[in-house]
């Protein structure tokens, strides 16, 4: 465990920014991790306002995957409270950020998980634009020194084990929740729908 924790350490510091790094890269990195995740509900929403009932489906079963598996990200906190670098001393970190525990990370969580349904649903572009964003909010979050490395494949991880847990409850009432879902969305947009600004 010291050992992985070593490495661990070793490579955020190989990623992590510091006081020479040009303002512009911080900058940037620092608009990914704050604002990248923003991407992952407008996605979501250009899938269910397509119409199509697959890609509804699929969004659906990506937020379900998302929230168990940050559900699993609670649990986690909860029983093992691993430090933040800044709470360790560790490199630099250029935004603040609460004393929490590190592992897994939430932001890599959630793009862990849409990606990784939308991938296997076959809606490849909504998949390879989140899997690009993800890599990137990854990056950025161990570049300005709130992660660890390991936080970010702790969060495929997680990701993983919330989607075999999905998977086969979504076998059995999937299309069940995906038909009320749809049901209550008509009833409750009924009247942009009726107007042709919506999508039924």
């Amino acid at each position: 465990m010291n050992t992985l924790e070593a490495f661990n350490q070793a490579l955020f510091l190989t990623i992590n920014a510091t006081t020479s790094t040009p303002h512009w890269q911080i900058g940037v990195a620092l608009s990914i991790a704050d604002y990248a995740i923003c991407l992952v509900p407008l996605v979501l929403a250009m899938l269910w306002l397509s119409g199509d009932r697959d890609s509804r489906e699929a969004a659906l079963r990506a937020c379900c995957v998302a929230m168990l598996a940050l559900g699993f990200n609670q649990l986690i906190g909860l029983a093992w409270m691993h430090p933040r670098p800044f709470m360790i001393g560790l490199g630099h970190t250029f935004i603040e950020h609460a004393p929490d525990s590190s592992f897994p990370s939430d932001h890599g969580t959630v793009f862990a998980s849409i990606t990784l349904t939308l991938l296997l649903a076959r809606i490849r572009w909504a998949g390879l634009l989140t899997l690009v964003a993800g890599l990137a909010v990854m990056w950025a979050r161990v570049f300005i020194g709130v992660h660890f490395p390991f936080d970010m494949a702790g969060a495929v991880v997680i990701a993983c084990v919330a989607y075999s847990v999905v998977r086969p409850l979504w076998s059995l009432a999937g299309s069940a929740a995906t038909d009320l879902t749809i049901l209550l969305y008509r009833k409750l947009l009924a009247w942009p729908i009726a107007r042709g600004w919506m999508r039924t």
